[in-house]
């Protein structure tokens, strides 16, 4: 009998203190891009429409023309790894709190610097590192998980997009790699002893980045002199020397990429090789 109630009581004890996991209503989301030199990292937590209605005066989800903490729950957060420029002021590297004031035609983007902000308590105008307006727009299909993606990545931008409901609005971001990588270039070139390979990465920055044909195919051909059997290399060539107009010159060098590609047995810059030909 005092067994039976012994293991009744510890039973009680378990499920006395027993905790019960629930789902989140409102899940997190952690998102990160590669952009420019550095990382783009996003958390935030996403409600659900739930039939519940947004941008009125006193929508329980998203508040017209008010501070908000942009998600549920914690406010959203955004880390970047290497400097960025959002409406037109520069961001250094480091965690902001990314706040918004939804409107009907325009939203404000607010980056701020509470991180120990609990939603928009505690915040402080004066904590402020960039405000600006983005336009909002309409979509036809409805979204009913609160959702953050980033779009058209280019190498020196990219747009953050918010989408939820019937509401969709784009955050422009942008950095400057062209600058840091010309001085990355010019300094590998003058020194004492340059490595091969860095021309073929100045020829590429100049190719590419600066649209300098002439610095492009000079590097190119040191290149190609430091490793006569780079097939991808004459491909290069063909193209820089495609883009100054020296067809024959382009042709020759194509058809040098097709020789080697073969001997390598590299198909791919074979059929490169020859559509370049065949634009010419």
């Amino acid at each position: 009998m005092k067994k039976t109630l012994l293991a009744a009581a510890l039973l009680c004890s378990v499920i006395g203190f027993a905790q019960i996991r629930m789902p989140q209503p409102s899940t997190t989301q952690k998102i990160s891009q590669d952009f420019g030199m550095g990382k783009i990292e996003l958390t935030y937590s996403r409600p659900n429409m739930k039939g519940r209605a947004m941008l009125k005066e006193n929508s329980e989800l998203v508040p017209l023309n008010q501070l908000w903490r942009t998600g549920a729950n914690a406010a959203t957060r955004i880390h970047f790894s290497d400097k960025v420029t959002m409406g037109g002021s520069t961001l250094d590297t480091g965690a902001y709190v990314l706040y918004t004031v939804p409107g009907t035609e325009y939203w404000e983007v607010v980056v701020n610097k509470g991180l120990t902000n609990w939603g928009t308590d505690g915040y402080k105008q004066s904590e402020d590192v960039v405000r600006f307006k983005v336009k909002a727009s309409k979509t036809n299909s409805s979204v009913e998980t609160f959702t953050f993606q980033f779009a058209n990545v280019e190498a020196e931008s990219i747009d953050l997009h918010l989408t939820w409901g019937k509401v969709a609005v784009s955050i422009p971001i942008s950095t400057n790699v062209k600058d840091r990588l010309r001085a990355q270039v010019e300094a590998a070139l003058s020194a004492e002893k340059v490595n091969p390979n860095s021309y073929q990465a100045a020829a590429n920055f100049y190719y590419e980045w600066d649209k300098d044909y002439a610095k492009a195919l000079q590097n190119v051909n040191k290149a190609t002199t430091a490793n006569p059997k780079a097939f991808w290399l004459f491909l290069l060539t063909a193209k820089i020397q495609k883009d100054m107009g020296q067809k024959a010159d382009a042709k020759a060098s194509a058809e040098k990429c097709i020789t080697i590609a073969t001997e390598a047995k590299n198909a791919d810059y074979v059929r490169m090789a020859k559509e370049l030909i065949a634009k010419l």
